[in-house]
């Protein structure tokens, strides 16, 4: 008779885990900046007045870029109407502004999972503190009621974003080929992902690096994100 074969060591759940509650929308509040719920009255103006021009910016995202503000605000409104997920407006607390967007999107409670998605980021937003600090915002949210799994996904040819995630402290897992067809092409899909046992530290040099003291009088780093991680390891 064969023995028993033992379950991987990571198949069992913590004895107190209970799938989460579907993630409120909520103000998430952060040093550099604020997160609100997309509101298209709020926050229509400051981000079309952000990212109109750059159409750039919608290189890897779903959509085209918008012709006009009334295509914004359609498309701003499609995403506040859609159920589950939590579209976010990232507001730069220097001046106020709402520069850009994002989503808490294929969120699974009874799994533990949720993914930051749709980022949508204006030229003003793009490499800032606060651009850093809303991916730190939304992975404390998430695993503050109680997620096991971050995830973040983008298309395999868009390499500033593979970039981007590994920075965040999000591991490479591997490739869905064929994965999806955006725009008319294939679209091949890297995933990633941070475990509620790895965030404690990957938040910590998130903190650190977003600490004011990292930063001198012209607001240049003193230590990298990936440095700042390398020392909480």
């Amino acid at each position: 008779m064969m023995p028993p074969i033992a379950p991987p060591a990571n198949s069992t759940l913590a004895p107190d885990w209970a799938p989460p509650p579907f993630p409120p929308a909520k103000v998430l509040e952060g040093q550099w900046c604020r997160l609100e719920p997309l509101d298209v009255a709020r926050h229509l103006d400051d981000i079309w007045a952000a990212a109109a021009g750059h159409d750039s910016v919608w290189d890897w995202l779903p959509a085209r870029p918008p012709v006009d503000k009334e295509a914004y605000r359609a498309l701003l409104q499609s995403m506040v109407d859609q159920a589950g997920i939590v579209p976010l407006a990232v507001i730069d607390k220097a001046d106020g502004k709402a520069k850009g967007h994002l989503w808490i999107m294929e969120i699974r409670p009874a799994h533990g999972v949720f993914e930051v998605g749709w980022i949508t980021y204006s030229p003003s937003l793009q490499k800032t503190r606060p651009a850093t600090e809303a991916i730190h915002l939304v992975g404390e949210y998430g695993f503050s009621l109680g997620y096991r799994r971050y995830e973040w996904k983008c298309n395999n040819l868009n390499e500033p974003s593979k970039r981007a995630a590994l920075r965040f402290g999000f591991k490479f897992e591997g490739l869905f080929r064929q994965h999806m067809v955006v725009k008319d092409q294939n679209r091949d899909t890297a995933w990633f992902s941070i475990l509620d046992s790895e965030w404690p530290a990957v938040s910590a040099a998130f903190r650190a690096w977003l600490a004011p003291e990292n930063f001198d009088a012209a607001g240049r780093q003193k230590a990298s994100l990936g440095e700042l991680a390398k020392a909480q390891a």
